[in-house]
């Protein structure tokens, strides 16, 4: 069975810094494209981070310069490194990635991961 599994979240104070992680697991061959994405409270979902299988990367404009994202191939993480955290940064944040399983790509969800940012 495939999973994305998140960690990291928590509350943390304007200006702090937070790290999120996302391990895949299962049957999986390869992995495609892995994104954070985050939904507050009666806003739809939106994507924050994108980082390719070749390394490339884009933001949202929101946080640019603040937020890295990352990946390990080998251990199959994605990463989101948040810093100069921001009050309406607070959401719960997704894990997404497109992996390749039982011959065919497919998108998978992570459960999600809370993160607080307290002024």
């Amino acid at each position: 069975q495939v999973r994305l599994v998140e960690s990291g979240g928590g509350l943390e104070q304007a200006g702090g810094s937070l790290r999120l992680s996302c391990a895949a697991s299962g049957p999986i061959a390869s992995i495609n494209t892995m994104s954070w994405y985050r939904q507050a409270p009666g806003n739809q979902r939106e994507l924050v981070a994108r980082i390719t299988s070749s390394g490339v990367t884009n933001y949202a404009d929101s946080v640019k310069g603040r937020f890295t994202v990352s990946r390990d191939n080998a251990k199959k993480t994605v990463y989101l490194q948040m810093s100069s955290l921001k009050p309406e940064d607070t959401a719960v944040y997704y894990c997404n990635a497109v992996l390749w399983t039982s011959g065919s790509y497919a998108d998978y969800w992570g459960q999600g991961t809370q993160v607080t940012v307290s002024s």
